[in-house]
């Protein structure tokens, strides 16, 4: 299943504001993605060119990282689903959910690429124990390449469906 915005993205305003609460995959290891389509197609296959790094630290101490994030980026040509966040985990263990926001910049120009920038914060816990609990930021930016107004955004898990979250959208002036 996705979450689809099919309205409300227009030219009444400069960004568009998307934020994430609690998201939950049926299937473990899944991140959250998006895609956008432009007039009233429904193929979700824009080209995006993208960059991310991530960001964390464990509850117990033992573990930091801050780095390139590889697989979360994509290179010119690639119309897939862009990942915007790390891997979440079904509802095995209840409190391991992702929360964030998605910016859309200028959806609606003519003229210039449509630039973006999402950030998630996932919290995860390996075999259910505070001892292995870690708090991981991704922060991906990037352009749709197209200079067509786009007006539909899709939220997806990589693989699979969605089991919760909610999902809103907020012009900003």
């Amino acid at each position: 299943s996705s979450i689809d915005f099919t309205s409300g993205i227009d030219g009444t305003y400069n960004e568009y504001l998307f934020t994430i609460v609690n998201f939950k995959p049926v299937t473990d290891e899944k991140r959250l993605c998006f895609q956008v389509d432009t007039g009233t197609n429904t193929a979700y296959d824009q080209t995006i060119t993208s960059t991310a790094f991530s960001a964390g630290h464990s509850q117990s101490g033992g573990w930091s990282a801050i780095g390139y994030e590889a697989n979360h980026d994509q290179a010119e040509g690639d119309d897939a689903l862009q990942p915007i966040s790390y891997s979440g985990e079904s509802n095995t263990y209840a409190d391991m959910t992702v929360s964030g926001e998605l910016k859309l910049y200028a959806p609606n120009d003519g003229t210039y690429v449509k630039h973006f920038v999402g950030n998630t914060n996932v919290k995860y816990t390996n075999n259910n124990t505070d001892a292995q609990t870690y708090c991981i930021a991704l922060h991906t930016a990037g352009y749709v390449n197209t200079t067509t107004a786009l007006t539909r955004v899709r939220f997806a898990s990589e693989s699979g469906n969605i089991f919760t979250g909610t999902f809103t959208l907020y012009g900003v002036s």
